[in-house]
């Protein structure tokens, strides 16, 4: 045998080496978005609790507004004690055998020091008290105290709005990705996650399904579904989902989920949320309920219920079509292949605002040979496609209305400021519509003076297609506007001293936040900035003083 044919001996791979090829691997929605759970805002059992209110929140509101019902919300968070929550899973209360496995073991001597500084400190105390000081609380004692723990939360949220076809609620809840909400059109929610994050997140710390309950108006029937998520597949996984008599003709929905959250960190936010959300939702009821375990805490039970105070709903916003300086080459070729249409002619018209039977002619004969007004949409070669994208980019085309918008509205962001801070002094302005990157928007603003539970100095509240922003305030447009474009004194205004309330109000079928939670609005639209400076505040300032 020759050395050519002589079997070759092969050198063994290292652990360390690399594999010479790697299995493509695939994840569904429902696992990226669990593994990339800060992408909607449950970035930690406190931002958890605080952001599934929120979407249950605005769910319900979009529900009760798309049949133009005056909402009435009810949300409640129970905390559940360790015992209940056990009984829950179906598991029993076990005795430690370890103490010393757990993360809160004292040892003796850990346990010898702090009775011994706890007994200083009361000493310190009592001299104090004596004398008639005021005993100051170290930072880091306080640091402690607003940590709090995670504990385990019930979270209930039930409205009077339009419910969910009965076959449909399954994949409303237990398919990320799927909604009602993709069409061109203002709206608080856009990418089909909101309560099913909440369900991947019940999923991941307490492993309890969401249980639904729902009707429509006129049914006599109430849709109960309880159900959690199969993550790898995406699809729901359905426990129950029966219907059961509405003896009460009631009609909206009613969401249960079982969440781990941080009630000690996250309470002034979500208080927060809900009272701005009753400034720029006048029109509707809320009522807030926190309920602590007795067992386990000393806390007080919470009730707050925000009145309505008008009638007057906002319009329904409307879908619209798109404008052809908004779209890329990727929404024209999803537009040919969903379009009914035949030809180029009715395609355009039929397709895109601002463009009649006139301009369509004018376009098509710009895009050179190969066109004509009754070009079979559907036969559109690649080029052809990228030749219709440039000429959109190039072409000069009518802004499009703010007709679709539905603003809150001057007359409702007045009473939604009256109602919750009850200023000394109000005024508010509501500007027309105008235009960035083919997409129309309104922004509407409001200043005050005085009032009750404000702080002195700018209080700030920013609103996006009428939902309230909390998080990220410093990149903010409208915070860098106020703080750093408008000169306050020129206005006899004290920032330091006088009690400010500065809102304003964003309103889009398209928002352009940044970062990951859609948090705020950034300042580099050269359009929306201007609006917010130039439009607003000037004018608001003049009307007070």
């Amino acid at each position: 045998m020759s050395d050519d044919e002589k079997p070759k001996k092969t050198k063994p791979r290292s652990r360390r080496d690399p594999p010479e090829h790697s299995a493509l691997q695939q994840k569904s929605p429902a696992e990226f978005f669990a593994d990339n759970k800060n992408i909607a805002g449950f970035d930690n059992p406190g931002k958890s609790l605080y952001t599934t209110v929120r979407e249950l929140v605005e769910n319900s509101l979009d529900s009760a507004e798309s049949i133009s019902e005056l909402p009435v919300i009810e949300v409640t968070i129970e905390e559940i004690g360790k015992i209940q929550f056990y009984a829950m899973i179906g598991l029993c209360d076990h005795e430690r055998v370890d103490e010393a496995l757990y993360e809160d073991y004292e040892t003796a001597k850990s346990r010898e020091k702090r009775l011994r500084k706890d007994f200083l400190k009361q000493e310190r105390e009592a001299m104090n008290a004596s004398l008639g000081k005021k005993v100051q609380e170290p930072a880091s004692t306080k640091a402690m105290k607003g940590r709090g723990e995670t504990s385990i939360f019930r979270v209930t949220c039930k409205d009077n709005g339009r419910g969910m076809p009965h076959d449909d609620i399954p994949n409303m809840f237990g398919r990320v990705l799927s909604g009602t909400k993709y069409g061109l059109k203002q709206t608080r929610g856009k990418f089909g996650l909101g309560a099913k994050m909440a369900l991947i997140w019940s999923k991941m710390s307490t492993g309890l399904p969401i249980v639904i309950s729902s009707s429509m108006r006129g049914q006599d029937f109430v849709s109960y579904c309880k159900l959690d998520i199969d993550i790898r597949r995406n699809i729901p996984n359905i426990h129950k989902h029966e219907k059961r008599d509405n003896k009460y003709k009631w009609h909206g929905a009613e969401v249960q989920v079982v969440i781990e959250g941080n009630w000690t960190t996250y309470r002034s936010k979500i208080l927060h949320y809900m009272r701005q959300m009753a400034v720029i939702t006048p029109y509707a009821e809320f009522i807030f309920k926190y309920v602590p375990d007795p067992d386990v805490s000393d806390k007080q039970n919470i009730t707050i219920r925000f009145s309505r105070r008008t009638d007057a709903m906002p319009p329904v916003p409307v879908e619209t079509k798109h404008h052809p300086s908004s779209v890329d080459l990727l929404l024209i070729k999803r537009l040919i292949a969903e379009t009914l249409k035949q030809n180029l002619l009715q395609f355009l018209q039929h397709e895109f605002v601002n463009i009649g039977k006139s301009l369509a002619e004018r376009l098509i004969g710009e895009m050179g040979p190969g066109f004509s007004p009754k070009t079979a949409v559907k036969s559109l070669t690649s080029e052809q496609i990228i030749r219709i994208h440039q000429l959109f980019r190039q072409a000069k085309f009518d802004d499009p209305s703010g007709d679709c918008l539905s603003p809150a509205g001057e007359y409702n962001l007045r009473l939604g400021i009256i109602k919750e801070l009850n200023p000394d002094m109000v005024a508010t302005y509501s500007g027309s519509a105008q235009v960035f990157e083919g997409h129309p928007f309104i922004v509407e603003a409001g200043v005050s003076l005085g009032g009750k539970d404000v702080k002195q100095g700018l209080n700030i509240f920013r609103f996006a297609n009428r939902i309230p922003l909390l998080f990220e305030q410093g990149g903010d447009v409208v915070t860098r506007t106020v703080l750093k474009r408008i000169n306050w004194t020129n206005y006899k205004i004290n920032q330091a001293q006088d009690k400010i309330g500065v809102f304003v109000s964003i309103v889009s079928t398209k928002i352009p936040f940044k970062g990951t939670g859609k948090e705020y609005i950034g300042d580099d639209i050269r359009e929306i900035a201007a609006a917010v400076k130039v439009e607003h505040f000037p004018f608001l300032l003049n009307v007070i003083y």
